[in-house]
């Protein structure tokens, strides 16, 4: 755990040796889907998902608006592997074309799992790296107004890889190693670059093109 400012944020680090050219591939937290290649569901979020995620009265979405949707990727270590996300239901369609775009481009992922309550409401520990899309929760940095996340229309892909940066906040806390945009490194999200184009080709917006502010890791359909 890091020590936290007063924020609530992690103090920024140095990024450790060991977590620089990342290539990790962690257990999928869903069964794999059947095939040997690019391979999708999608259906209305169970309640059973809906409970472990982030979702409560109150959020901007309804629960019954969200839907369940599984997707095939490749890992860091070159498989196959299956995660899952919750989105809004308008959303679910063209997140699966974007996905299987980056299943095309060999794009690879480190994991994919709904964030959980135990998630959200943990001490930093600076190393995250869950490709995620609704949490319910507000804008970075603020105590009112919704994230896109909470309306299950935003995802950040490969956080650790792609780091949020705002003047000397960095998250996750130990990625700055990879505000270096030019590192040559599995997973780094670029203009040109597979990932950008995929989302751009369903109408989704990259923080990575922010003024003041870049979120590499982030995309929404409105583009903020």
């Amino acid at each position: 755990m890091l020590p936290t400012t007063a924020d609530g944020f992690g103090v920024v680090r140095a990024t450790p040796r060991a977590l620089r050219h990342r290539a990790w591939t962690l257990p999928d937290s869903v069964p794999e889907l059947p095939g040997t290649g690019f391979a999708s569901r999608v259906e209305r979020a169970p309640a059973e998902v809906i409970a472990r995620s982030t979702w409560e009265p109150g959020c901007p979405v309804s629960a019954a608006d969200l839907d369940w949707v599984r997707v095939t990727f490749r890992g860091f270590d070159g498989a196959r592997h299956t995660g899952e996300l919750l989105v809004e239901r308008s959303a679910a369609t063209a997140m699966v074309t974007v996905f299987h775009r980056l299943w095309d481009a060999d794009f690879p992922i480190e994991q994919m799992h709904i964030t959980t309550k135990a998630e959200a409401e943990a001490p930093p520990t600076g190393d995250g790296n869950n490709t995620s899309a609704f949490n319910c929760r507000p804008v970075r940095g603020q105590t009112s107004g919704f994230s896109q996340h909470a309306y299950g229309l935003a995802i950040d892909v490969d956080p650790f890889q792609n780091p949020y940066a705002e003047g000397a906040r960095v998250l996750p806390e130990l990625a700055s190693w990879y505000l270096d945009r030019d590192r040559k490194a599995s997973g780094i999200i670029t203009a040109g670059g597979p990932v950008v184009a995929a989302f751009e080709a369903v109408g989704w917006g990259w923080g990575g093109d922010w003024h003041g502010l870049k979120d590499y890791e982030h995309f929404s359909a409105n583009g903020r």
